[in-house]
């Protein structure tokens, strides 16, 4: 179902990312991988203390640089201009690595296809034989961090779910997915499945466990 066609506007990608940059509390250290968590950068306050990582060796990473305020040499993982804040530092790649690994990282937001109501997490690939896909350090992000939240559409372009009992692509980890900020909802990944705490305006939970596969439940 189209829900802009439907009278429901979904988030965009600005607006999942300044959704989700809401709920960081102060002092966390959070990595943002590729894709809408890396717009979470422009919507952390500047009075708010968010020490943002990126796996190429950044610690203090700022939002997307003024224009013509750009640093050619200054990019995230994603290879995107960024911008420093105040009290940053570089480090080695494997210096960055072992942040990850070493579960130092408070949180880390995702982009995803799929997200299963156990927490399992498909971001990196829609089929196992997929021409040049390669999973990269959504792998290591995933079970190093001691939080991970997931930011993507609520369903495929076409309306097929991607919030599921079961993920059907190859999966990034098993069980990591803590929270879910979708264009539609946000989702909580709790033992009993997911519980809804927040839904777009205008939009009824049967509305939303409509779009969804996996069970949803009300807090």
């Amino acid at each position: 179902m189209n829900d802009t066609a439907s009278g429901h506007k979904p988030l965009g990608r600005s607006g999942m990312a300044a959704r989700a940059a809401r709920d960081i509390p102060e002092g966390w250290y959070v990595n943002l991988g590729i894709g809408v968590p890396t717009l979470i950068a422009n919507h952390i306050p500047p009075e708010r203390e968010v020490v943002l990582h990126s796996e190429n060796g950044i610690l203090g990473m700022g939002p997307a640089p003024e224009p013509h305020k750009e640093n050619p040499w200054l990019v995230n993982a994603s290879t995107q201009r960024v911008s420093l804040r105040t009290g940053a530092s570089f480090v080695h790649h494997a210096d960055s690595f072992a942040i990850v690994r070493g579960g130092h990282l408070d949180l880390c937001v995702l982009g995803g296809f799929q997200v299963a109501e156990n927490g399992d997490l498909a971001n990196w690939a829609q089929s196992a034989t997929e021409a040049g896909r390669q999973i990269g350090g959504a792998m290591d992000l995933a079970v190093g961090a001691k939080r991970v939240w997931v930011t993507m559409e609520h369903t495929t372009k076409d309306g097929r779910a991607r919030i599921l009992r079961r993920c059907t692509y190859p999966l990034t980890a098993a069980a990591c997915v803590s929270r879910v900020y979708t264009s539609l909802a946000v989702l909580d990944v709790t033992p009993k499945g997911f519980v809804v705490i927040d839904i777009i305006p205008g939009l009824s939970f049967e509305e939303l466990q409509a779009r969804t596969e996996a069970e949803l439940h009300r807090e």
